[in-house]
């Protein structure tokens, strides 16, 4: 997948893979994509849920011996 810019938040536990993300998505602009790469096994839920709440998009994840890779689409907040 296309992405515009990529943060690796590997071995790093909760909360510092979000904070590591919203510092990523202040880097890029609205409707362009962030890939973070994490392996903390709870990130899959606390990505889901920061998307939820701040309104970017998760567009997916995808889980390989560990390695989550996730792809979100920063949205213009209001």
């Amino acid at each position: 997948m296309h992405y515009d810019y990529e943060v690796d938040a590997t071995g790093l536990k909760c909360p510092l893979p979000i904070l590591r993300c919203k510092k990523g998505l202040n880097e890029i602009k609205s409707d362009q994509v962030l890939k973070i790469i994490a392996t903390d096994p709870g990130s899959k839920k606390d990505f889901d849920a920061f998307c939820r709440q701040t309104g970017h998009e998760l567009l997916s994840f995808q889980d390989e011996n560990g390695a989550i890779t996730f792809f979100i689409k920063k949205r213009r907040l209001s």
